[in-house]
């Protein structure tokens, strides 16, 4: 047996689930493992093709009645912030983001919970543990980081570190950044800190030289998945490959 046929991912099917976007209809995944040594390439490719990364885990629907999940990735160098996304940035002007290594804190866990609680309690990470919460972060054999978002220090002087409001573990790719997932608080309604987020990879991505920010599945008729629409220019992945939306 050659190396390339070794090295050649499994796939498998999983059992039909509740969908978590549209009622009334099921959904049905197929995934592979990413692990070892081409665990990295592997990741970009599938990416590329559509999937999301899940800890070791990249995955993508395969249900056999619906396409409606539909693979977004922003055009980073032709992204110009329209005047509410001006905004927003200028909302979170004070606001320090800074990439940490990705080893899981309790101040990042208490963060996520307080998100969980608020936005997702019926979602099937509502009973997630520090323990999974650690494994999210850690279990990882691609290039992945944190990126923390602190309020200004409370010292008038600017010292120390201020509260943490929001988090993204980020998978670096060779053409893009994938924001795997992202969570903040859930209470500062007002300064629209999960766009901001995107708004700001958007920022890191040009800087890095890089194509695009993948922002997952993009689900028409789906209210927790409108957003994602917004961010134009923009490519989704249909039968014929990447196409361009305005």
């Amino acid at each position: 047996m050659t190396r390339e046929l070794r090295d050649a991912p499994q796939f498998y099917l999983t059992a039909p689930s509740p969908c978590p976007y549209l009622p009334g209809r099921d959904e049905r995944k197929v995934f592979t493992h990413l692990i070892g040594r081409r665990a990295t390439v592997l990741n970009d490719t599938l990416t590329q093709s559509g999937f999301r990364r899940s800890q070791t885990i990249a995955y993508r629907p395969a249900c056999e009645d619906c396409r409606s999940c539909v693979s977004v990735r922003v055009k980073v160098d032709e992204f110009r912030p329209s005047k509410g996304f001006r905004r927003i940035l200028d909302d979170n002007r004070d606001l320090v983001g800074t990439v940490v290594r990705t080893e899981p804190t309790a101040e990042q866990y208490a963060l996520f919970r307080t998100y969980l609680d608020a936005r997702h309690s019926d979602g099937g990470m509502a009973d997630m543990t520090m323990l999974d919460y650690s494994m999210m972060v850690e279990d990882s054999h691609v290039e992945s980081r944190l990126v923390e978002y602190r309020a200004p220090a409370r010292d008038p002087q600017g010292h120390g570190e201020g509260p943490l409001v929001g988090v993204c573990l980020t998978d670096l790719l060779a053409d893009g950044l994938s924001m795997v997932y992202s969570f903040y608080t859930p209470q500062v309604t007002s300064k629209s800190l999960g766009t901001y987020m995107i708004l700001d990879h958007i920022a890191r991505a040009k800087n890095l030289g890089l194509p695009h920010v993948y922002l997952g599945y993009w689900v028409e008729g789906s209210k927790k998945m409108a957003y994602k629409a917004r961010f134009l220019p923009q490519e989704r992945l249909g039968m014929d490959g990447w196409q361009r939306a305005e």
